[in-house]
């Protein structure tokens, strides 16, 4: 499959000068789907990969991204590195899990088609779509951070586990229309693997910011982040897999505070260990 071309002199004026970037590690079954989707609206999409085994680079490289190698940093850190890759000053960022419709697709080529666009970032709907939902559900939690934006107006934040963009003061902000697809359950298994990870990285951000959690919170975080799920998310309208998704936030918000805990214990804890009777000696004397 041919490369889009990238020399500026020949390039579509129809083609937004707009940089497209995405991180990813073993993403071979999804990735196709997400730059396949975006291919009309730059002519520089660039994919940072962590070390991925399963030919996620080979799929990225036949589809026209440039693909760099980076060591995983942490979410903020990652797209930091891959903001400095960009050709362009507007950036839309995508996860290798989420795919742009035609009708996002066709917003944002209008956004640029007299120029540069009126606001300097906007915030971009993502609606997670569970499996076997071909669309996003009539009442699916949705979120709405920056995600398309001036790179000389906002940078993420290094952070290796809050993934917002900063933005200047006086930086303006408007809302686009579309809604991006995210398809982020592969299966509940893989979903609680990858919450498993994202609260190590938690409980290690808490400890650098040195920030201490209530032991409170032991109790109270489980039911309250189900509740907060399955009813403030509108899990509860979305069948089984609703109430099973509802489940795995509620224990991952829940490790995050167990993990920080145990530490917490740990550091307490005498280094040389229990002290231990004599050989031959029994506790009893």
């Amino acid at each position: 499959m041919l490369k889009p071309d990238r020399s500026d002199s020949r390039r579509d004026p129809r083609v937004p000068l707009l940089s497209i970037f995405i991180i990813a590690r073993d993403e071979a079954d999804r990735i196709a789907r997400t730059i396949q989707a975006v291919r009309a609206l730059s002519d520089d999409i660039v994919v940072i990969d962590s070390g991925s085994t399963d030919g996620t680079q080979a799929i990225a490289e036949a589809l026209g991204a440039r693909v760099i190698f980076n060591p995983w940093p942490g979410y903020g850190q990652q797209k930091r590195f891959a903001e400095d890759q960009c050709r362009h000053d507007w950036l839309l960022n995508l996860d290798a899990d989420e795919v742009v419709p035609e009708d996002l697709a066709a917003e944002i080529v209008n956004l640029f088609a007299h120029g540069e666009p009126d606001a300097d970032a906007y915030e971009l709907r993502i609606a997670e779509i569970f499996p076997g939902e071909p669309a996003p559900h009539r009442f699916a939690y949705v979120l709405a951070p920056v995600r398309l934006y001036r790179k000389s107006k906002g940078r993420y934040s290094p952070s290796p586990v809050h993934d917002r963009v900063d933005l200047a003061a006086g930086a303006r902000v408007a809302r686009l229309k579309g809604t991006v697809h995210h398809f982020s359950v592969r299966s509940l298994g893989e979903q609680m693997a990858k919450l498993n990870g994202y609260s190590d990285a938690q409980a290690d951000d808490l400890d650098k910011r040195g920030i201490s959690l209530s032991v409170f919170r032991l109790v109270a975080e489980f039911p309250a982040n189900f509740i907060k799920a399955y009813i403030g998310r509108r899990h509860a309208l979305r069948g089984v897999y609703g109430f099973m998704t509802a489940m795995n936030y509620a224990f991952y918000r829940y490790l995050r505070v167990a993990k920080h805990w145990e530490r917490r214990l740990q550091r307490r804890a005498p280094e040389d260990g229990p002290t231990l009777p004599p050989a031959g000696e029994s506790r009893d004397g």
